[in-house]
């Protein structure tokens, strides 16, 4: 699996729905005026433009560790403080920020509590630290289609529904054992709508995440037939995918 991919690739994948959930994680950690706030994971930036949008570019910083992603976030949004930084190790003081929020990135941490932690360490006293992951674990993610058709054809596949807070109440559990406190949580949806079934299928063969990652591990043949499986599922276009994100905040 493997985030070092072009910006635009993981526009075209994951940003496509990451987008839409940017103002409802904003809106639950009360982001607004006058105050600083950090994007942890950010990605190419879309939870970066909220922020911006909502605080001005001087008050807001982001950190992702994908070289491609932090390069791609400092074009796209000049005078943001953009490092590059893993979520367990983040290059701030103590306290420095009202907010950190964690926009689809805590399922891949690679120790989830830490980076938890590492947020309610840059947050002030009584700041809020918010996050959201997709509910791979209950099924309605937005890569449902791709995984249930590859669970069709290997039942022994390693899917997503394993990542840290992708089940219903995982997630404000890792927040309590980051120590936050008066944690919160709640479930957004998003709904996107794809024209075609080749516009929903393409972005997936850019080796993007785990899915990526997945179909590139296949031969041309097992590719054609897992494409299949998943044409099957969408008998009429344009379709829509309507996803769910387990989201949760707590205190610093």
């Amino acid at each position: 699996m493997s985030f070092d991919v072009a910006a635009e690739a993981y526009d075209g994948f994951m940003g496509r729905y990451s987008r839409l959930l940017s103002s409802q994680l904003a809106d639950l950690a009360s982001v607004h005026g006058g105050q600083r706030v950090l994007d942890v994971g950010c990605g190419t930036g879309a939870l970066t433009s909220e922020l911006v949008a909502r605080l001005g570019p001087m008050a807001v910083a982001a950190v992702d560790p994908s070289e491609p992603f932090v390069a791609a976030t400092r074009e796209r949004h000049p005078g943001v403080d953009v490092r590059q930084s893993p979520a367990e190790h983040l290059p701030f003081p103590n306290a420095a920020f009202d907010a950190a929020l964690a926009q689809l990135v805590v399922h891949f941490m690679k120790d989830p509590v830490a980076g938890l932690a590492e947020m309610g360490r840059v947050t002030r006293r009584d700041g809020i630290v918010a996050a959201c992951v997709w509910d791979h674990g209950g099924g309605e993610g937005p890569l449902r289609i791709f995984w249930n058709a590859a669970r069709t054809l290997d039942p022994k596949i390693a899917d997503e529904s394993h990542l840290a807070g992708a089940r219903k109440g995982h997630l404000a559990e890792l927040f309590e054992a980051a120590g936050l406190r008066e944690i919160e949580s709640t479930a957004h949806s998003v709904t996107l709508e794809h024209p075609t079934f080749e516009a929903w299928w393409a972005p997936f063969m850019r080796g993007v995440g785990p899915a990526g990652a997945y179909l590139a591990s296949l031969d041309a043949d097992q590719r054609s037939t897992l494409r299949e499986e998943c044409r099957r599922r969408v008998p009429s276009e344009p379709f829509t995918v309507t996803a769910v994100a387990w989201a949760a905040r707590g205190l610093a």
